[in-house]
């Protein structure tokens, strides 16, 4: 199966797309800069230009495609509503929608694909109180209703079947409203927005893959789709559960008129609600992996562990990749400039098990020492580091190198926490995740000059 794919570098896109290529499909993702990826993406995914805000999209990049997916969108949370920031977000989906439209439309029947799985929003359905909301439900008053409306009308396309997915906040390590969120709940400084009566329709992000799957994949499905858990829960019961599963008292409430202030119209989205029923997905056969707020929350809120991923391909024979990552002083090649990266010693000189190395850096501006181990050692399949001393709490880098296509796939995985527990994620999570973003974002570029290029297009 072909798959394109909108906004597939975002919290759900990249658990779908990797999802898909893990069963074998080919995933074309649609971005604004292809040159900007450095290896966030499978090494076999294929990149496209294209300008959603502008509604410009090459009708020969979903030519034969099986499905479309649009996910792509401005952050609707991420900033106060400005009247730009209004354009965006509403551009932006429907810009996107009005572009997909617009090539399958150009091309004929034979090249069209089968379905289109637009993302939409449970905002669609406005502030409701109590009231169930199914997906037969009038669409609501308010900025979110009016874009979720022209959203999924972007997307209507005359013999080709579409199914929009009212999605609910979505539970996520590492991202989306719980980035947010854990860390004043892990300080005890967690509690309830306003009243705490309004109602939250919530989903665990790997079920809201696994329903963006079977939207395509179930041709019995179309049209609206609430994309959400089989139990929404109030803002109060929320915060209570998450309360519980961290162990952390969550009494300290916010009132309604300081989230006003701060967040001007975009605090509307807080305190208001739709308590949604998901009746179309369970009447179509699909069943949740976590139907209840503790079990999702216990995995995605219990570990404050980060993560990142990355793969490159490099048209180098395994061997030869492996020798350059064998000699620890190479690290300083790949290292950026702006953490003064020094390699002290080794202990003993060859790497293998037990191989300690000592670095010295800069942080920020403060300067710092790093020792770490090796804790596994497989040439030239790959090995694995773990800080003993240094600036995380934990840091663990896997290193996996795989013969493949005629060169090496290169996979880096690295899990990391920051010093301090939750004072270090709420005073600098940010900042320290965009450093190692960064970092790695460096080394795909420099791996990229002295071995090749490495995507398909």
């Amino acid at each position: 199966m072909r798959v394109v794919v909108s906004g597939g570098t975002g919290l759900v896109g990249r658990r779908l797309v990797a999802s898909l290529v893990a069963d074998g499909h080919e995933v074309v993702v649609l971005t604004r800069d292809p040159a900007s990826l450095h290896g966030e993406l499978p090494h076999r995914v294929s990149v496209a230009a294209w300008d959603a805000e502008a509604g410009t999209l090459a009708p020969r990049t979903i030519a034969g495609a099986d499905a479309v997916v649009h996910l792509a969108g401005t952050g609707v949370a991420d900033k106060r509503w400005s009247p730009r920031r209004r354009r965006s977000i509403l551009r932006s989906r429907v810009g996107g929608g009005e572009a997909i439209t617009a090539a399958i439309a150009a091309l004929p029947e034979s090249d069209r694909p089968r379905v289109v799985v637009g993302g939409s929003a449970v905002g669609y359905y406005g502030d409701r109180g109590d009231e169930l909301l199914r997906e037969d439900a009038a669409r609501g008053d308010g900025f979110l209703a009016d874009v979720c409306d022209a959203w999924e009308r972007s997307i209507v396309i005359d013999g080709v079947r579409t199914v929009s997915l009212r999605i609910g906040v979505v539970l996520a390590r590492g991202g989306g409203a719980l980035a947010r969120m854990l860390p004043p709940f892990r300080l005890g400084a967690g509690g309830r927005l306003g009243s705490g009566r309004q109602w939250m329709s919530w989903i665990h992000v790997d079920d809201l893959v696994a329903l963006i799957r079977h939207a395509i994949e179930e041709p019995a499905l179309s049209g609206a789709v609430n994309a959400t858990a089989p139990e929404p829960v109030t803002n109060a019961e929320f915060t209570k559960v998450l309360g519980r599963v961290l162990g952390r008292p969550a009494i300290i409430r916010v009132p309604a008129v300081a989230l006003r202030v701060a967040l001007g119209e975009l605090a509307g989205m807080l305190l208001g609600g739709q308590r949604v029923d998901p009746a179309a997905a369970r009447g179509s056969g699909f069943t949740w992996r976590y139907p209840d707020l503790e079990s999702a929350l216990r995995d995605t809120a219990g570990d404050s562990t980060r993560e990142l991923y990355r793969e490159q391909w490099v048209p180098r024979p395994i061997d030869q990749v492996f020798e350059f990552f064998s000699d620890a002083y190479n690290l300083e090649q790949i290292t950026p400039d702006f953490m003064n990266f020094s390699v002290l010693g080794l202990e003993p000189e060859a790497l293998g098990v037990g191989t300690t190395i000592r670095y010295k850096l800069r942080l920020r501006g403060l300067p710092m020492r790093w020792k770490s181990v090796i804790e596994s050692w497989d040439p030239p399949h790959g090995f694995v580091d773990r800080q003993l001393t240094g600036p995380y709490s934990l840091w663990h880098h896997t290193h996996e190198f795989v013969a493949r296509d005629g060169g090496t796939l290169m996979i880096d995985r690295v899990c990391y926490r920051l010093p301090l527990g939750a004072v270090g994620e709420l005073v600098a999570g940010a900042m320290v995740d965009g450093d190692v973003t960064r970092i790695f974002d460096y080394r795909f570029e420099v791996i990229q000059k002295l071995f090749g290029a490495s995507r398909p297009t």
